[in-house]
């Protein structure tokens, strides 16, 4: 991270006995089954709930922000990319939020508390609360016909801060084609990756095993998941995925 201004990660970098936490990994698998669509977006294919919380560097607390009541989804959490996303630039999403069950889940506390001990080298954040945005994104098909694409469906950069971090690890992926992650330079956002001349693109490869993941410092590298399309063992296909944000605590993750 330090170095190229992302790495590749799995359960053994982040130090996680996933024997031990089965159960949790479990629980937090089990969240994905039943993901509301994207409220802003629903023919995309795309499901999703997320959730703030705040880390205090000086005492290691990590505390979930509640969201505002809402008729549809119990609660929705505000979610806004200013305008690096150019779907919806300068748009404050309000998106369902992610189960009270889930914060007390070890494997989720692990992870998130893994992800900040890669992103607090930074100075910008030691003395300041730190954003976590949690977002849990589930692409999912039922046939031939169907594309789920993430978004934006661009390489990009998530925005906010100099010290913006973005994480994400695989929870499940069965029955699809697809789901490539590119890291590429951060002049790369807003194209696609093959539009990019080699040189441009520092990394591409998908992630297939549970806990699989990256993580990127955002000034320094832009970004992409490609579409997910079914896969050939029958007629249900998804590829399930934590993000995790981090950034010191400004209105702006």
């Amino acid at each position: 991270m330090r170095r190229d201004g992302y790495a590749r990660l799995n359960a053994a970098d982040l130090g996680i006995d996933t024997a031990a936490l089965a159960e949790d990994f479990a629980r937090l698998a089990d969240t994905y089954q039943d993901l509301p669509p994207d409220p802003y977006a629903r023919e995309t294919r795309r499901f999703r709930r997320y959730s703030h919380a705040v880390y205090l560097p000086w005492t290691g607390e990590l505390s979930y922000i509640p969201g505002a009541p809402d008729e549809e989804f119990g609660s929705v959490t505000e979610y806004w990319q200013d305008e690096h996303n150019p779907e919806y630039p300068r748009m404050r999403r309000r998106l369902p939020d992610i189960p009270e069950a889930l914060h007390g889940n070890r494997l989720l506390d692990i992870l998130v508390r893994a992800d900040l001990d890669r992103a607090l080298w930074l100075e910008d954040l030691h003395r300041v609360p730190v954003y976590v945005g949690i977002h849990l994104i589930s692409l999912a098909v039922h046939d031939r016909a169907q594309v789920a694409v993430s978004s934006p469906n661009c390489l990009h950069q998530d925005g906010g801060s100099p010290a913006t971090f973005t994480f994400a690890h695989l929870v499940g992926r069965w029955n699809v084609k697809g789901g490539e992650n590119v890291i590429a330079t951060p002049e790369s956002a807003g194209r696609t990756p093959d539009t990019l001349p080699s040189e441009a693109i520092h990394d591409r490869f998908v992630l297939t095993e549970p806990l699989d993941g990256y993580g990127v410092h955002d000034r320094r590298v832009s970004h992409y998941v490609g579409p997910v399309h079914l896969g050939d063992g029958g007629s249900d296909g998804r590829r399930d995925i934590l993000i995790v944000g981090i950034a010191p605590y400004t209105p702006g993750l």
